[in-house]
């Protein structure tokens, strides 16, 4: 006679892995699209002034920023007095027109009477670095201007 046995349960089944470089691969490619890098390292100080009325650019990436303030304590052998940050290095006025150009170069044609500069202007500098800037943009028809504040009471800035 043949017995009959009962088979014995196995316990606790494996978890299934094979869905998990998928997994992984989607995660990466999520952050890769989402994430932002920073554009430019500061390398000056620039604490903005504050205004009352702001309102927010509606495309940033038809903005070109140009960085005015002292030198940051890193950078402290240049002197203590305003200087021009363009992109990652420091500019002299004289190098204004040659970086409006190389920012319009980098536009799709339809774009460049859109593009707007950006003025990050340290609450510190004198205001006349900033007309000198102003001035140079005027030469290079650049005349969308942007001036970057914080939000607050304008009375307050002394």
């Amino acid at each position: 006679m043949s017995k009959f046995k009962k088979k014995k349960d196995g316990g606790i089944p494996a978890v299934n892995t094979a869905s998990l470089p998928d997994i992984v691969f989607m995660l990466l490619f999520f952050f890769m699209v989402a994430t932002v890098m920073r554009q430019n390292t500061l390398m000056i100080e620039n604490k903005l002034p504050q205004a009352n009325q702001v309102e927010k650019l509606a495309k940033k990436d038809l903005v070109s920023y140009i960085y005015a303030g002292k030198p940051s304590s890193q950078y402290s052998n240049l002197g203590n007095h305003a200087r021009i940050q363009l992109n990652d290095k420091f500019a002299d006025i004289s190098d204004l027109r040659r970086f409006i150009r190389e920012e319009r170069d980098n536009m799709r044609e339809e774009l460049k009477p859109f593009l707007t500069m950006a003025l990050k202007v340290d609450s510190e500098a004198n205001m006349g670095l900033v007309s000198d800037i102003k001035q140079e943009l005027r030469k290079e028809n650049a005349l969308k201007i942007n001036y970057t504040t914080r939000q607050g009471d304008a009375l307050g800035n002394q």
